[in-house]
């Protein structure tokens, strides 16, 4: 699941800016020293302000991130490094700036939950697309050859940033405030569908690759987030998923044309519907139906437990 930088080359800046206050009390050195945190104007207060500010501001990181992945994949030591660094510095800024917009802690990227969410996403998301390239190879849809080793790196830089920075922006910032006043079930569909038909603007698109992109990623990603609240797990499943299919298989995600190729070089054959065709195996019926079982059983452990959150409207 990746869509390409350059859409978000003319995005309008948004540059907000807090006002500083003291505490006033006995002396002047008390008034010094006890500062009253900064909060943000009145106007950037309302949930749709709040929505379209962060959701700017985020597409901005998102698309300037993936166009820096992209050159410094070129080689394995810089796309390593890219790709950890963007991710870091995007992780940074979400924490800082939701935190001064909505004046709260950011509990869903929180550091002591970082290692077992992390680890356990990537091994949900690699596995998951290990199972429907199995069934593609069944139905002789993909055929390999050896790749490079050195690509297979610079690819898990690159997917590092790219899945950070998407489940920062979709569902650490639109699913999240959607939720707040329409509810669990309205925010996962809402979320998934923009999820999907952005995809739409990548080389090899399809509505159909776009629709299966929305069931196996934009679904299958809100479920991770619904069912821990934290963004660890949505973003390991990305990574996992993303890398797998690239940085392993060798094939086309997503129908960009960024990525650099991994331990193997694969190419996808026979029926679209079987191998997924030019936008690669996450357009495969099989990915559909894995990632979209997989969403459905998640987000069912997720409501039996309380999870889900109603509108509040």
């Amino acid at each position: 699941m990746i869509f390409d930088a350059s859409a978000f080359r003319s995005v309008l800046l948004v540059d907000a800016r807090g006002v500083r206050a003291a505490h006033r009390g006995g002396s002047m050195a008390a008034e010094a020293n006890h500062e009253v945190r900064s909060a943000p104007p009145r106007w950037l207060r309302p949930i749709g302000i709040r929505l379209l500010v962060l959701l700017v501001l985020f597409a901005m990181i998102d698309g300037a991130f993936a166009w820096l992945n992209v050159l410094a994949a070129k080689n394995p030591i810089t796309g390593l490094a890219s790709g950890v660094a963007t991710a870091a510095a995007a992780l940074f800024a979400y924490a800082k700036v939701t935190g001064w917009l909505e004046q709260r802690a950011t509990p869903e990227v929180a550091l002591r939950s970082l290692r077992p969410q992390l680890i356990r996403g990537v091994a949900i998301g690699a596995g998951l697309f290990t199972v429907t390239m199995l069934l593609i190879i069944i139905c002789n849809g993909y055929r390999a050859g050896w790749g490079s080793v050195g690509d297979m790196f610079a690819t898990l830089g690159l997917m590092t940033g790219i899945a950070t920075c998407e489940e920062l922006l979709f569902r650490g910032v639109l699913f999240r405030i959607v939720e707040e006043r329409a509810g669990t079930v309205i925010a996962v569909v809402a979320s998934s569908l923009l999820f999907g038909g952005l995809h739409l603007i990548n080389p090899s698109a399809t509505v159909w690759g776009a629709v299966a992109i929305a069931i196996q990623g934009g679904l299958l990603s809100a479920a991770c987030f619904v069912l821990t609240r934290k963004l660890w797990l949505p973003i390991g499943f990305h990574l996992g998923w993303n890398f797998a299919e690239s940085g392993i298989f060798g094939t086309t995600v997503s129908g960009s044309q960024s990525t650099v190729g991994g331990l193997l070089h694969g190419m996808t054959r026979g029926p679209a519907i079987i191998s997924g065709g030019e936008f690669g195996p996450e357009a495969s019926i099989f990915a559909v139906l894995v990632g979209g079982v997989a969403a459905l059983v998640m987000l069912r452990i997720a409501h039996k437990r309380g999870k889900f959150i109603d509108p509040t409207w």
